[in-house]
């Protein structure tokens, strides 16, 4: 009898301490279960939040978690590409094309284009109605010889798809060593199906004008880009213009993408009295705008005929040009809508190796038009097929040439 209470009582001792252990186990399994999903993330520094906000971030943290518990290959992705992932999806929440965040390498490629150091195939790309389109190719590159024009849709780079592609992660695919070739898949209208151009990659030397005085007395300026010497090289060609005695300048535009604001605005100075409003930078309700004004070197004194042609090439800085001289009633546009890249964007470094690029601003014309709701519209409309390109026709340049000698 003595001994069956004694093993009762152990027995009942061994239950309680059993149930106690499960009770422990269950209360753990409970509380790490309803413990922040950002607990549970282990080995990452500054994961508290140095931003005032109520929104909720377990989402997140509970699927960083979800990743690491489920996908076969998690442990191939380091947690800093995963920041970095995180950051471009951040950023793309803007649904602007011309905020992206750029990780190292990405950081190296855009420094080197800002030096001016680099290969590919020499064309400008933005993203247009979604889809990836040429701006224009710049002139004597490899893009411009093999008859790659503004307005062209790219739908593939060698097999990769382009939809959802952002412009940065394009220029990327096309860069490459002088000498390799890629292989773009576009779509131009008057095409039946889409078309396979391959390119052979080159050193990009960024062109910047021609002149020429024509026979009818129309003095012309081709400006392909507003580089960093493009002021002065204007300023050469204005002189040009000015000796020659003719009194009709046409200054084209087309296929220009832009460039240097600033070069945009002391252009515009030869035009202009000092004073005058060149273009707005419109911060919206971050700060107060910004006003571009002519310097004031205005040598012609509205003594001038005066056309500009445009095309769906045209944008940023030659927007900003030609838009200024439309709403100071200097210049006539010919050609059709400009691309309407209207943006201004700040480049701020987040790491030693990374860069956010993201929009702060948008340019207003004097007359408070936004160029990135559409772009410019001419004042004469002259549409150019691939018929007459085909037979080298040029009827933009036949009307302003057309309406600078009825002038």
């Amino acid at each position: 009898m003595e001994n069956f209470l004694k093993t009762r009582r152990i027995t009942t001792v061994i239950s309680i301490v059993v149930v106690l252990i499960l009770s422990f186990a269950v209360g753990v399994y409970v509380g790490n279960n309803n413990r922040p999903a950002i607990d549970k993330v282990l080995g990452l520094s500054n994961k508290e939040t140095a931003v005032t906000t109520t929104t909720d971030f377990s989402p997140f943290w509970k699927v960083w978690n979800t990743m690491n518990e489920k996908y076969p290959d998690a442990s191939t992705i380091t947690d800093q590409n995963r920041v970095y992932g995180a950051i471009s999806g951040l950023v793309s929440s803007l649904n602007d094309p011309y905020s992206v965040f750029f990780g190292p390498e990405e950081t190296k490629t855009f420094e080197e284009e800002i030096a001016g150091n680099f290969t590919g195939i020499g064309m400008e790309v933005g993203i247009k109605d979604k889809i990836l389109t040429v701006i224009a190719p710049l002139k004597d590159t490899p893009a411009y010889r093999a008859n790659i024009k503004s307005g062209d849709k790219i739908l593939k780079i060698n097999d990769q798809s382009t939809t959802e592609i952002s412009t940065e992660e394009a220029i990327k695919l096309m860069r490459g060593p002088k000498g390799t070739s890629v292989t773009l898949t576009i779509y131009r209208e008057g095409l039946k199906q889409p078309k396979e151009i391959t390119i052979v990659r080159d050193i990009i030397n960024i062109p910047t004008l021609d002149t020429e005085k024509r026979a009818d007395g129309v003095f012309v300026i081709k400006l392909y880009s507003f580089s960093a010497n493009s002021a002065n090289l204007f300023r050469n060609a204005i002189k040009q213009f000015v000796d020659s005695g003719s009194d009709k300048l046409l200054l084209d535009l087309r296929g220009n993408p832009g460039g240097y604001l600033e070069a945009s605005v002391d252009m515009g100075s030869w035009f202009l009295p000092a004073g005058k409003i060149i273009v707005t930078e419109d911060y919206g309700n971050n700060k107060p705008p910004e006003i571009y004004r002519s310097k004031g070197y205005d040598i012609f004194n509205d003594k001038l005929k005066f056309i500009i042609l445009i095309d769906g090439g045209s944008a940023s800085a030659s927007e900003i040009l030609a838009g200024a001289m439309q709403d100071n009633g200097l210049a006539k546009l010919v050609g059709t809508q400009s691309f309407g890249k209207g943006s201004v964007q700040e480049v701020v470094k987040i790491t030693g190796d990374t860069i956010l690029k993201i929009t702060v601003a948008k340019w207003l014309t004097p007359k408070g038009t936004s160029i990135s709701e559409k772009g410019l519209t001419p004042d004469y409309t002259v549409e150019i097929t691939q018929k007459d390109i085909d037979v080298k026709k040029d009827f933009q340049l036949d009307k302003a040439v057309e309406l600078l000698l009825k002038q």
